[in-house]
């Protein structure tokens, strides 16, 4: 891995804009007075907010402006410079901590084309699909039993898009829209206004010029990030609360930041707020039978020696939101290599997906040798210069945004051929890991987890 090593100093200032990282224990509310910023207190109970939750809130000088009652936490706005200090002091806190913001992950784009723009009788799937058809083995996974192919009947499986919207009048799309709700204030409608998330959502259920992993699988939009900008982790976590308690399938969150501890330590501990949020975020998820599937990250470093994205290898860094129950993908390119900007880590990916690259003879240092060929195309609208959506069209991109849904769409394809409610999730990642394909080292490596997903194996499997 020496190469991917050299790589990291000359691709992180590119794209650290896609992920933050927290220092653990120096918070803005301590170090300025008259300034209002926002919080996130947890409470001991982590299924409900305690008695007198309210009192202790104001008591050390902050306002309740948004409650997790299932999660046992609340979201805070105070001007107390001294806030964080005070609220620790009750009996009835667990954790208390600056609310942090976090990303969609920052891709590859390529070129999009307008629907109506493709020339008469070409073959989008077939021209620029290669992902769909890595995964699908040119879809012969459609035509197996559960393959929720161009043709199956049964019940409905919904993959959650926790993401920037879904362009749901896409002509791919609308027919396995599910619905949607938002939690960007004010933005009430869950309509994408970037392309991040109609891309995603195209990767797993797209049924026309382009195809998904599960064409016939439904898609619903859980949209956390405004036309610009990131998400709070409260909005997070309500987003996917929320799709557990709509009975979705799978959800698929392809965004992510770091938390960053001084005391490596500290990694393995629930001790920092949003890390504790997410964590009671994804478990109460899976416990209620949602398979969760999370993007690696696309800083092309080591995340079990991770003390490099602060810039040395002493601290640690947990990649947020993340966990050990939930499926993390790292990101393949056509030629079944690790993609050149793809986090990895023994311990820290579970499966490898395609989610394209920019060719073998492209050079991160330089940019030379590019070839758009190699990005992952899926659906995408068309925005005017406000964000609004004018069109629809298909686009590349490259990231391990791009490898996730694949992985949520396989999860669903799963779901679909045991039987909705016949399967955990934590069979369900069994079955993803079991199937996939060896394509560096036998068994389990550093870079593709258990392998490159693979799903006639998936429906195959003894």
């Amino acid at each position: 891995m020496s190469t991917r090593k050299k790589l990291y100093a000359g691709t992180l200032a590119v794209l650290l804009g896609a992920a933050t990282i927290f220092n653990a224990g120096v918070t803005k509310g301590e170090a300025e007075s008259n300034t209002e910023n926002t919080y996130l207190v947890i409470f001991k109970d982590q299924q409900g907010l305690p008695s007198g939750y309210a009192e202790a809130i104001k008591k050390a000088g902050g306002q309740v402006e948004d409650k997790l009652d299932k999660l046992g936490a609340v979201e805070v706005t105070s001007k107390n410079a001294n806030f964080l200090n005070e609220v620790k002091k009750s009996s009835i806190v667990l954790e208390a901590g600056v609310e942090n913001t976090v990303y969609p992950e920052q891709t590859f784009d390529g070129e999009t084309v307008e629907v109506e723009d493709l020339t008469e009788g070409a073959d989008f799937y077939n021209q620029y699909m290669w992902d769909i058809k890595q995964v699908t083995n040119n879809g012969e996974s459609w035509n197996l039993p559960g393959g929720t192919g161009l043709s199956v009947d049964g019940e409905d499986i919904v993959v959650g898009v926790i993401d920037t919207g879904i362009d749901y009048n896409h002509p791919d799309l609308k027919d396995n829209y599910a619905g949607g709700k938002s939690f960007v204030p004010g933005y009430d409608d869950p309509i994408d206004q970037n392309s991040h998330g109609t891309h995603v959502a195209g990767s797993i259920a797209a049924k026309g010029e382009a195809l998904g992993v599960g064409p016939d699988l439904k898609v619903a939009s859980y949209r956390v990030f405004g036309p610009t900008g990131g998400a709070a982790t409260s909005h997070i976590a309500e987003a996917l609360m929320t799709a557990a308690d709509d009975n979705v399938d799978v959800v698929n969150m392809s965004l992510g930041g770091y938390d960053w501890f001084q005391d490596p330590a500290y990694a393995t501990k629930d001790i920092v707020a949003d890390v504790q949020l997410f964590n009671r975020a994804i478990q109460y998820a899976i416990q209620k039978g949602v398979t969760v599937v999370g993007s690696a990250g696309n800083n092309a470093v080591d995340l079990s020696s991770p003390g490099k994205l602060s810039g040395d290898d002493t601290g640690s860094t947990h990649r947020s939101p993340s966990s050990q129950t939930m499926i993390r993908v790292s990101a393949g390119g056509a030629l079944k290599n690790l993609a050149f900007y793809s986090n990895y880590g023994v311990g820290k990916i579970d499966v490898m997906a395609p989610g394209g690259d920019l060719g073998p003879n492209y050079d991160p240092a330089t940019g030379d040798g590019r070839d758009n060929s190699y990005l992952a195309f899926s659906t995408v609208p068309l925005l005017d210069a406000n964000k609004n959506v004018i069109g629809h069209g298909y686009g590349g991109k490259g990231g391990t945004s791009m490898a996730a849904p694949k992985v949520a769409a396989l999860a669903g394809v799963v779901i679909a051929k045991h039987g909705k409610d016949k399967l955990n999730p934590a069979q369900v990642k069994a079955i993803i890991q079991s199937s996939s394909e060896d394509v560096f080292e036998n068994g389990y490596d550093a870079e593709s987890g258990h392998g490159l997903i693979n799903a006639v194996n998936a429906l195959t499997i003894k």
